[in-house]
């Protein structure tokens, strides 16, 4: 579920205005390779699964406040600059442009909201920009900036093309239902979810170069089918593939994502055959349990109820400011009937309101995420149970390498693993690793009997 960041970034950010955010839990699946368990080092508790040695530990402590406080400051960049747009009638302004260059409605919608995206990406490019500088300091991210523009332009072209549109349909919904607009918005919004998760596969190609993962992996595809087989997640090897991840990044990956026709496991080539193939099929197994255990359709039955709160809520937010603030911002309608909130500037206070939702929100959706990808974790485990000798050394090493990649911090501050975290931390989950055998003295286990 870990699937085409830049695709739900487009669709989250198309979503977000018009209440949705898609909470699809994506699973960031513990790409491992087998070390040996590191000894306790000065500066972490004695006894935990996942260690770093000295060098790496400060790397790790000193990127992750890097990278906690980016993700604070983004979150309150977004809302400053959506209010600034308003504040400073620049939003009233962009609706006086559109008017003045075009005679169709639908057209000057279409720009309106082109440009409002457009602007939204722009604004977040400096803190994005940082973020890659800081992950190619500590090695990371190999990606050339040239690459990465590109990618950021694709991204870009991708949210305008699906969400101009999408908001165009949005803002004629709050035209032709003022009263109850979050209600109808709320109803398009369900069957969208499922959509984007059935072609968000078709669009990773933009972005990253795929191939049969059986093409060079013939062993490792013998092996996941048997974890296929054991959880009963019915992908065949024509739908395994390997992604070129090593031209961008040193991360280590695979995950399962799509539904239905287009459900494909992906295992990045940083990945297959560097690490053990039994930490493949750990990684396997943690991502067969989304789907097994039903996390997309609970996820998206959370997202259905809580969205229906939240809509409600925080359009009543969106219409008081628009009220009480319309005059100074410029809102002005375009008819007597007409609220100040249905207008194309007006518009831009709901896009305020629900950026104010997500950042507030962001811990609630990250509790539900966590137990979930708990859940995987647990269920992972036991699918390789009776596939590789021993389980528990398998995931906690899997663990280990994923925390190493990725120079996570070993001891995250509760705090920041509530508000930031959408897994329990390496910590966490290797720790748990490390003593779960649920089939001692003839036990069985949560998912499977043996």
């Amino acid at each position: 579920m870990d699937f085409v960041r830049r695709w739900l970034a487009a669709v989250c950010l198309t979503l977000l205005v018009g209440w949705v955010g898609a909470a699809v839990c994506p699973a960031q699946a513990a790409a491992p390779q087998a070390a040996a368990q590191a000894t306790p080092i000065p500066g972490q508790p004695a006894g935990q699964a996942y260690t770093l040695p000295p060098d790496k530990l400060a790397k790790a402590i000193a990127m992750s406040r890097t990278f906690n406080l980016l993700d604070i400051v983004a979150g309150l960049w977004g809302i400053v600059f959506v209010g600034l747009l308003l504040a400073t009638r620049a939003a009233a302004g962009l609706e006086d442009w559109v008017r003045g260059l075009f005679r169709p409605g639908w057209l000057q919608g279409l720009v309106f909201f082109a440009v409002l995206l457009t602007l939204l990406a722009v604004a977040n490019l400096p803190v994005d920009m940082y973020g890659h500088h800081v992950s190619v300091g500590y090695g990371i991210s190999i990606q050339l900036w040239p690459s990465w523009f590109l990618e950021q332009a694709k991204a870009l072209g991708l949210t305008v093309l699906i969400g101009a549109p999408l908001l165009l349909l949005f803002h004629w919904i709050v035209r032709r239902w003022p009263r109850g607009f979050w209600f109808r918005i709320w109803l398009v919004m369900l069957p969208l979810m499922v959509i984007s998760l059935f072609v968000a596969p078709l669009f990773e190609p933009l972005f990253n170069k795929y191939e049969p993962l059986a093409r060079n992996h013939s062993a490792l595809v013998d092996k996941l089918e048997l974890v296929v087989a054991r959880t009963g997640t019915h992908i065949p090897p024509e739908r395994m593939f390997l992604m070129k991840a090593s031209e961008k990044t040193n991360g280590l990956n695979a995950y399962v994502n799509g539904i239905g026709a287009t459900k494909r496991i992906v295992v990045w080539d940083t990945t297959a055959g560097r690490i053990p193939d039994d930490q493949i099929m750990f990684i396997f197994g943690h991502e067969s349990g989304h789907y097994v255990l039903n996390h997309i359709p609970k996820m998206m039955a959370i997202f259905a109820v809580g969205a229906f709160f939240v809509s409600w809520i925080f359009a009543g937010l969106a219409g008081w400011m628009a009220r009480r603030f319309g005059a100074s911002w410029r809102l002005e309608a375009d008819g007597a009937e007409t609220p100040a909130l249905a207008t194309r500037a007006g518009f831009a206070v709901l896009v305020f309101a629900i950026t104010i939702a997500g950042f507030v929100l962001e811990p609630v959706a990250n509790t539900i995420s966590r137990h979930f990808e708990h859940q995987a974790d647990v269920f992972g485990q036991e699918a390789i149970h009776t596939l590789v000798p021993d389980p528990e050394k398998t995931a906690v090493a899997a663990f280990d390498k994923l925390g190493e990649a990725y120079l996570e911090d070993p001891d995250p501050s509760p705090l920041i693993e509530f508000w930031e975290y959408n897994h329990p931390s390496v910590e966490t989950r290797a720790n748990f690793a490390a003593h779960y055998d649920p089939w001692a003295n003839g036990g069985h286990g949560e998912f499977f009997d043996k």
